[in-house]
């Protein structure tokens, strides 16, 4: 490579379940083609652009999978589950050989039979003072650590020998009997025992805590028992920065996106009140804390969380403000734009307004940088970018992309 070329930064905008079907309410359209979107039009116009399936064709992907595609892993060979995501998100960060979950705080009956899965929605600081009681705890030789997250969700981690992730859910996702947890093979009955305990001894420290008698008082549900879900081993993953040599950030306000940057060895930036994963969040805002670390940074991976809670609501008509504010989002980055920038706007995956979950959709993405080759794409859309000459790709393909119109590839040969 020719060392006098200068090294582009790239900047990664991620709109979470942007992509959508055609919905009734909108004549068929889907809700990026019933919205005017200049900005993010303009993007299309002048760059390249393409659909992409983040993971692969026909896969519905999570959150957690999209993203780590997008990073440019293979989640077909790193992913181990959401536990460690979600831990790492609120701060929790394990070890390899860790086992973690996902939690909710929930309400039990005297029988221990589940009558509220999220304890009325219960909050800090209460969740701080009843995790307190529940530091210091070993089962059978393995350390039970968490920690609390936002409303009724905390992080769990197992640690110590002969555990391993496969196992159930100790969780029914209903009210009603508790799902005490099993082991999918005969060497994971251990951690879904260990597990088994834990709930147990969270039932037997909480349900008197001077916490709950306080709810009780007031007529609230108690926060009684914790539930685990979604065990994951933490994965052994190459860190980010050593795997494509730059340094790299994280701007996001959902604790999974943050702890799945964090893994893979991003720097999480600390954003203002108004940016969090919301709908309400401050796009602009968002998109000012990006360009502000892409100074400091070679690699920054935005989300904007907006478009997958509409979407997962139901409301096409909704989704649409989303669309016309993250089309602004887009003019601020068109009119802040840097020579020495690689921008590319995607989604991690679809989520229709008809089903209220994710789907196999592939999503649209646009890649724009002075002097790349221009297409016939003109409109952001999932339509309107499958004219673009990127085509359809798969998500772990948009960091080699990049690297290349950022003029970081290394040659292959001689």
């Amino acid at each position: 490579m020719n060392l006098s070329v200068l090294k582009k930064k790239i900047l990664i905008v991620v709109m979470d379940g942007l992509g959508d079907r055609g919905c009734k309410e909108l004549d068929g359209l889907t809700p990026l083609q019933a919205t005017k979107t200049p900005n993010l039009d303009w993007f299309t116009r002048n760059g390249i652009a393409g659909t992409c399936d983040t993971v692969d064709v026909g896969i519905r992907p999570g959150s957690d999978t999209s993203h780590l595609s997008i990073l440019g892993y293979d989640p077909l060979e790193v992913y181990t589950g959401r536990g460690p995501f979600e831990a790492a998100g609120i701060g929790l960060i394990g070890k390899h050989g860790d086992v973690a979950f996902r939690c909710n705080f929930s309400t039990c009956d005297n029988d221990m039979n589940i009558t509220d899965r999220r304890a009325g929605r219960v909050d800090k600081p209460d969740t701080t003072e009843l995790v307190r009681s529940l530091e210091g705890m070993r089962i059978d030789g393995i350390e039970a650590i968490i920690k609390e997250g936002t409303e009724h969700r905390a992080a769990l981690i197992l640690r110590g020998g002969g555990l391993s992730p496969d196992v159930t859910d100790a969780d029914s996702h209903d009210n009603g009997p508790i799902a005490w947890s099993k082991g999918r093979t005969p060497e994971a009955q251990f951690t879904a025992d260990v597990l088994n305990k834990f709930v147990k001894e969270t039932y037997k420290r909480l349900k008197d805590h001077p916490v709950n008698e306080r709810r009780i008082a007031k007529g609230l549900p108690p926060a009684n028992i914790i539930l685990p879900r979604g065990a994951g081993s933490f994965p052994n993953i190459q860190s980010f920065p050593e795997k494509y040599d730059m340094k790299a950030a994280c701007v996001a306000g959902v604790g999974m996106i943050k702890g799945i940057c964090g893994v893979c060895g991003l720097d999480v930036i600390d954003l203002p009140g108004c940016c969090t994963g919301g709908y309400s969040s401050d796009f602009v805002s968002k998109a000012k804390a990006a360009m502000d670390t892409l100074k400091e940074y070679d690699f920054v991976l935005m989300n904007v969380k907006a478009p997958d809670v509409c979407g997962h609501d139901g409301d096409p008509k909704l989704k649409c403000d989303a669309i016309k504010r993250l089309d602004e989002m887009a003019g601020y980055f068109k009119n802040n734009f840097r020579e020495d920038m690689v921008i590319v706007f995607t989604a991690d995956h679809s989520t229709p307004c008809s089903l209220k979950d994710h789907s196999g959709d592939p999503v649209p993405i646009t890649v724009y940088t002075p002097g790349n080759v221009r297409d016939d794409a003109v409109e952001f859309s999932e339509s309107g970018c499958s004219h673009g000459r990127i085509g359809r790709i798969r998500g772990k393909y948009i960091l080699p992309m990049c690297m290349d119109l950022a003029d970081r590839a290394e040659k292959f040969g001689a």
